[in-house]
């Protein structure tokens, strides 16, 4: 069995200048064709979710859109939780919170329902990557402000040359992988 490690390094690839010039991107895809290292990246993302007996201690997993909700959907159902979408404005039928938070290229806003918690609900973030943490932070206020409690931010992989971490500074934040 392959270790974590290699199944990450296989199934992470670089595309370089996309979505434009200078930017490598980090496609998910192969991981996700791959049954047997997706199985190992949910495993490794719910035991965030876990305590150190193995109990789970969440309520709630949040999946950021658009490839956290590929990652957190199936980490829900392995810890018997329920799964909550943070979408993009406007993409939620029902009454919302939205947090707006800055972009390199301007400004972009969240939105979670209204009832999506009930208060004290313990929940867990799942996101693809970690990088300047706008979107992780504003994630974190919308869960608050359903007066549901973050347990922590779990992401596949972080960009270590980006100031996420330091953003997020007295959050639990765990990465997968760091590069």
């Amino acid at each position: 069995m392959r270790t974590l490690e290699q199944v990450l390094a296989d199934g992470i690839r670089d595309i370089p200048d996309y979505p434009k010039p200078g930017v490598v991107f980090k496609d998910i895809t192969p991981l996700l064709a791959d049954h047997t290292g997706f199985t190992q990246v949910v495993e490794a993302l719910a035991a965030f979710g876990k305590d150190d007996d193995g109990r789970v201690v969440v309520d709630k997993v949040v999946g950021i859109e658009a490839r956290g909700f590929i990652l957190a959907a199936p980490v829900a159902l392995a810890l018997g939780a329920g799964f909550v979408p943070v979408r993009k404005k406007g993409k939620l039928p029902a009454a919302t919170y939205e947090e707006s938070y800055a972009l390199e290229y301007g400004e972009a806003t969240i939105e979670v329902h209204q009832d999506a918690f009930v208060p004290g609900d313990r929940v867990l973030v799942i996101d693809d990557v970690l990088a300047t943490g706008g979107t992780v932070e504003a994630c974190l206020r919308l869960i608050r402000r359903c007066d549901a409690k973050v347990i922590g931010t779990a992401v596949l992989l972080e960009l270590s040359f980006l100031p996420g971490r330091e953003r997020l500074q007295g959050e639990e934040v765990s990465a997968l992988v760091t590069v």
